[in-house]
């Protein structure tokens, strides 16, 4: 079976051929994506408190996002979408390449888990009129080409009063020596070419990006110690930093 790339103005298609060549290693721990998996856990923890708060719900319990709607932008093999799954939420994945959907189709299955995973765009999807509870862009904007119309295109599958979650690289000197010489060249934690400087993102783009339509409840910067690979929240968005933004309710 031949290989399926969409096209559309924000996607690169270096960066979809270069991660669909990973696509058999996503769930090898101990492979090229060990620090995906290592954030991972890090990031369910951030969802399962800012999400739970926002919505009401009681972190502590099994299930905290039963129920809601939400939406994995950048799937990838299915990572986060399974974690967030198992905290109860209905979760659509999305992907530009075939290979990825494929992967994280057939470890749903194999995990016994019902994530609709989708290979469309996100503009494409937006166009559609279905609108999410929350959407997670997850260390998927450093590598879209055209960063404003894709988080228009995110911004749309936000229902009023929902949320987005963003997490990235921020595009500083700190960030280049740390993220790329450092876990590329350096320490190998990451293959060679997995981020380019010019297309990491500054918090001010991100809020410009995402627009007037959404307000900013919560951001922090997030730092790996080297030695133990253990990661940690930090003050500093010099590197890596999320940001949790929610749809005004009034918006168009």
């Amino acid at each position: 079976m031949s290989s399926v790339h969409l096209s559309a103005p924000d996607i690169d298609p270096k960066e979809v051929a270069y991660f669909e060549n990973l696509a058999h290693r996503w769930w090898d721990d101990q492979g090229p994506f060990w620090p995906l998996h290592r954030l991972n856990a890090f990031r369910v923890a951030y969802i399962r408190e800012h999400l739970s708060r926002a919505f009401g719900r009681d972190p502590a319990s099994a299930q905290p996002l039963a129920g809601l709607r939400i939406l994995d932008i950048g799937c990838g093999g299915g990572i986060l979408s399974e974690s967030v799954a198992r905290l109860g939420a209905e979760v659509t994945g999305t992907e530009v390449a075939e290979k990825n959907i494929r992967v994280s189709q057939l470890h749903a299955d194999w995990s016994g888990l019902a994530i609709d995973y989708r290979l469309i765009t996100a503009d494409d999807l937006a166009a559609t009129g279905v609108t999410f509870d929350a959407v997670l862009n997850m260390e998927v904007v450093e590598h879209v080409e055209h960063l404003p119309e894709f988080l228009a295109a995110c911004g749309r599958l936000v229902r009023p009063g929902g949320l987005m979650l963003i997490s990235t690289i921020n595009r500083t000197p700190l960030a280049w020596l740390v993220a790329i010489i450092g876990a590329e060249y350096l320490l190998r934690w990451l293959p060679r070419g997995t981020h380019h400087y010019r297309k990491l993102v500054r918090p001010a783009e991100l809020m410009a990006g995402v627009g007037e339509g959404f307000q900013l409840l919560q951001q922090t910067g997030v730092r790996i110690n080297p030695f133990n690979r253990a990661f940690a929240y930090t003050r500093s968005l010099a590197v890596n930093y999320m940001m949790l933004f929610q749809r005004v309710e009034d918006a168009a």
